[in-house]
């Protein structure tokens, strides 16, 4: 094993579809193909979108498709206390504050918070109404080297949440404080996700920890031009074919396995032994099924 460390990590807001497959299949290809290791995380951190029984589900669809992890899964939902130790931290440090602005207070205020908003002060928030925690936001945007798509400049979003209003952790606290404690080393997903890279970057920054590498690859668009996600009612991918998804995949990625592979297991080893990331052309803006 080589000092790499990958991981997959749905959000069981229902079964996996093909694109949600091709994060799964990039992600352990390159993990696989750098000899490294391969984590699967549950992203369960918001109860009201997810559906029940999908964890085991998804897992379910992993294992059908041939795929091993290294360890045992993880759920964000047994996660709270790491979330609020690094909390903790950035609050020390002054780098967040509390806001009962919402989104739609800000945006008809050209993002002047109201009086009273922790914003102003190193106190907190001075009224009685719900708030979230925002991340006091320093600069503009983030530079990174994507491993995939090259050198990248993408804007930081302003006072993005760190907890809601509804004392749920927020999405880029809780990936990285979980990449960060699981040693994560390289991040390969989907570019609609690129977004949200300079948000993690700036906490990597300020909880003065190495970031990981980060590549970002074309997702899967319908012939209507929409990414497939649960969101755009994705059908839920058919285990029993899990042979067929799988050459469907490396097919779109420039990997033709041979038609005397018949296990998925054997696709999946046949598909590190071709894997490289050239494969990923950064001038396609999705692939299409």
């Amino acid at each position: 094993m080589t000092g790499y460390i990958g991981r997959f990590a749905p959000t069981p807001s229902g079964p996996l579809h093909m694109g949600s497959l091709l994060a799964a299949l990039i992600s352990y290809l390159d993990a696989r193909a750098s000899n490294g290791r391969w984590l699967v995380r549950i992203e369960d951190i918001d109860p009201p979108r997810e559906q029940q029984g999908a964890s085991e589900l998804i897992l379910q669809s992993l294992l059908g498709h041939g795929f091993e992890w290294d360890s045992e899964p993880t759920y964000q939902s047994t996660r709270s206390a790491l979330y609020e130790q690094n909390l903790s931290k950035l609050k020390l440090q002054g780098a967040c504050y509390d806001c009962p602005c919402s989104r739609q207070d800000l945006k008809l205020s050209g993002g002047k918070h109201k009086k009273g908003c922790g914003y102003y002060s190193s106190n907190g928030s001075s009224t009685d109404a719900p708030f979230a925690t925002r991340f006091r936001t320093t600069q503009a945007q983030e530079n990174w080297q994507d491993c995939l798509l090259g050198p990248q400049t993408n804007l930081l979003e302003e006072g993005f949440v760190l907890k809601r209003k509804d004392k749920l952790y927020a999405y880029q606290l809780a990936v990285v404080s979980d990449d960060i404690q699981q040693g994560i080393t390289h991040i390969i997903r989907g570019n609609d996700l690129t977004s949200s890279t300079p948000m993690q970057l700036a906490l990597y920054r300020t909880l003065n920890e190495k970031s990981p590498e980060f590549g970002h690859f074309p997702v899967i668009r319908g012939y209507d031009g929409k990414k497939l996600s649960k969101q755009n009612l994705a059908p839920a991918i058919n285990s029993s074919a899990a042979l067929t998804n799988l050459k469907t995949l490396m097919g779109l990625i420039g990997i033709v396995v041979p038609i005397s592979i018949h296990q998925p297991k054997q696709a999946l080893d046949y598909g590190v032994g071709q894997w490289q990331r050239k494969l990923i052309n950064p001038a396609i803006n999705g692939y299409q099924l």
